[in-house]
C-alpha cells in the first residue's frame, strides 16, 4: 500500500508539472501576424512597386490586361510613373504605421488595394510579386486596425501652412484654366493648368505654357509668389520637427520609433539606486523603456542598448510616447518619494489597469504611494531593517544564499505593506 501511495503521489507530480490542460499551439501566429509584420509588409510592397514601375518603364507601355479598357485614351502612359508615385506614397504611409497614426492606415489601405490592382492592368508576369505582396498585406492590415489609433498631431501652424499651401494650388489651377482662352498659350485642360501651376510655383518654368496678356502675367507673378511661399512654409513646417526628432535620437534623448511598435513592455519611470539591478533583472525577459530626464543617464543607458525617453516621468505626454496604453506593467523606484508619488498618479490617470509597483525611500510614505494608485510598494528600508534583524537574532543557522537573500525574504516583501501602513498609523 505504500508503494503504491508513492506511486500515486510520483504520478501526480509528474502530471503537475509536464501536463497543461489548455492546449498549446505549435507556432505562436500572433507573433507573425502582429503590427510590426504589418509595417513591413507595407514597405516590402513599397519597394516591389518601385522596381515593377522601372520594369514597365524600360518596356513598351502598352498593356493588355483585363482592366486595361478601364484607362482614358492616353492614360497608359500614365501606368509606369503612377505606380512610381504609388511606391513612394507607400513607403511613406509605411513610416507613418511605425508611429500607429491612423490616417496612415486608411492611407495603407487604400494604397495596397491600388497594388492589387496593377497587375490585371499591366497583366506583365513581373508583376506577380506584387500582386501576391499587397495581397498578403492588405488582409493583414484590415486585421490590425485596432493597433494603430494614434491621430496626426499637428499644430496649429502646421495646419494653417497645409491649408494654405493647398489653397494655392487650387487658387493657380482654377485660375489659369479660367484664363486659358484669353491669356495663355498651350493650356487647354485641367491637367495643364494643374501642371503650369506646378512648375511655376517650383520655379521650374520649361516654358511649354506662356502668358500671352498683362492680366495673365500679373496672375503668373501671383501664383510664384503664393504657390513658392506656402510651399516653403508648409515644407519647412513639417521637415524641421522631423529632423529635430531625429537628431535627438541620434544622439540619444529620444528614441520614438523603437518606443512606437512595443507591446506588454515595462515603463521604468526614473532612475535611482534600485533601477540598476532592476534593469538587470527585468532587461533579461521583457522589453523595457526608462524615462528619466537626466541627460547622462539616458547617454548611458543609451549606449547598453535600453531603450530610453529623455523626458519627465511625471507627464502624460512623456508617458503617452513611452506607450503606457500597452505597457504591462509601470515601476517608480527614484530616489525622490514625492517624484515618485507625481509619477504613479499620472501613470493611474491615463491607464486605470495597468499594474503598478513603486519604491517608498521612507518607510512612512508607503501608505500614501498606495492611495494615489499604486498597487503594491516596495519598501527598500522595512526589508533591509528586518533582514537585519532576523540575521541577528538568528539562532538556527540560517544561511543567505549567494546572493545575500534569506528564505524568507518572500514572507518579508509581503509584510512591507503592512509595516508601511503600521508605521504611518504609529506615527500619527
Amino acid at each position: 500500500m505504500a508503494d503504491d501511495s508513492s506511486e500515486t503521489q510520483t504520478d501526480a507530480a509528474l502530471e503537475e508539472l509536464f501536463v497543461r490542460s489548455e492546449r498549446v499551439p505549435f507556432v505562436y501566429w500572433r507573433a507573425y501576424t502582429g503590427p510590426r509584420t504589418t509595417v513591413l509588409l507595407a514597405g516590402a510592397v513599397a519597394v516591389l512597386a518601385f522596381v515593377t514601375a522601372l520594369s514597365h518603364l524600360s518596356r513598351d507601355r502598352t498593356f493588355g490586361g483585363p482592366l486595361a479598357f478601364a484607362l482614358p485614351p492616353g492614360w497608359g502612359e500614365f501606368v509606369p510613373f503612377g505606380t512610381v508615385l504609388l511606391a513612394f506614397v507607400l513607403g511613406g504611409f509605411a513610416m507613418g504605421l511605425r508611429r500607429r497614426l491612423t490616417i496612415a492606415w486608411y492611407g495603407t489601405v487604400l494604397a495596397l488595394s491600388l497594388a492589387v490592382v496593377v497587375p490585371f492592368v499591366t497583366a506583365r508576369p513581373t508583376d506577380v510579386l506584387l500582386f501576391v505582396g499587397a495581397l498578403a498585406a492588405l488582409p493583414l492590415a484590415i486585421r490590425n486596425r485596432a493597433a494603430f489609433d494614434r491621430s496626426l498631431d499637428l499644430s496649429a501652424f502646421q495646419t494653417a501652412a497645409i491649408v494654405a499651401f493647398v489653397a494655392a494650388q487650387i487658387y493657380g489651377t482654377v485660375g489659369a484654366y479660367t484664363l486659358r482662352e484669353t491669356g495663355y498659350d498651350g493650356i487647354e485642360t485641367w491637367i495643364d493648368a494643374l501642371y503650369y501651376v506646378v512648375v511655376t510655383g517650383t520655379t521650374v518654368g520649361y516654358g511649354d505654357a506662356t502668358p500671352t496678356s498683362q492680366g495673365a502675367k500679373l496672375f503668373t507673378l501671383s501664383v510664384i509668389v503664393f504657390g513658392t511661399g506656402t510651399f516653403a512654409v508648409a515644407s519647412g513646417s513639417l521637415i524641421v520637427p522631423a529632423l529635430e526628432s531625429r537628431l535627438g535620437a541620434a544622439f540619444g534623448t529620444m528614441t520614438t520609433s523603437e518606443l512606437s511598435l512595443l507591446d506588454d513592455h515595462v515603463l521604468v519611470l526614473g532612475y535611482g539606486d534600485l533601477t540598476e539591478p532592476l534593469l538587470d533583472e527585468l532587461v533579461s525577459t521583457t522589453d523595457v523603456v526608462v524615462v528619466t530626464p537626466d541627460e547622462d543617464t539616458t547617454s548611458a543607458l543609451d549606449d547598453r542598448d535600453i531603450t530610453v525617453l529623455s523626458a519627465d516621468p511625471t507627464a502624460d505626454e512623456a508617458l503617452l510616447d513611452a506607450g503606457i496604453e500597452r505597457a504591462s506593467g509601470v515601476v517608480a523606484a527614484t530616489n525622490d518619494d514625492a517624484r515618485d508619488t507625481l509619477a504613479v498618479l499620472a501613470a493611474r490617470g491615463i491607464n486605470s489597469t495597468v499594474r503598478i509597483v513603486a519604491a517608498a525611500t521612507d518607510h512612512r510614505h508607503v501608505d500614501k504611494l498606495e492611495r494615489v494608485g499604486a498597487d503594491e510598494v516596495i519598501s527598500p528600508s522595512t526589508i533591509v531593517g528586518r533582514r537585519l534583524g532576523r540575521s541577528l537574532l538568528d539562532t538556527d543557522g540560517t544561511e543567505a544564499d549567494e546572493s545575500g537573500t534569506p528564505a524568507e525574504t518572500d514572507e518579508t516583501t509581503e509584510d512591507v505593506s503592512k509595516a508601511g501602513s503600521d508605521d504611518e498609523d504609529a506615527a500619527s
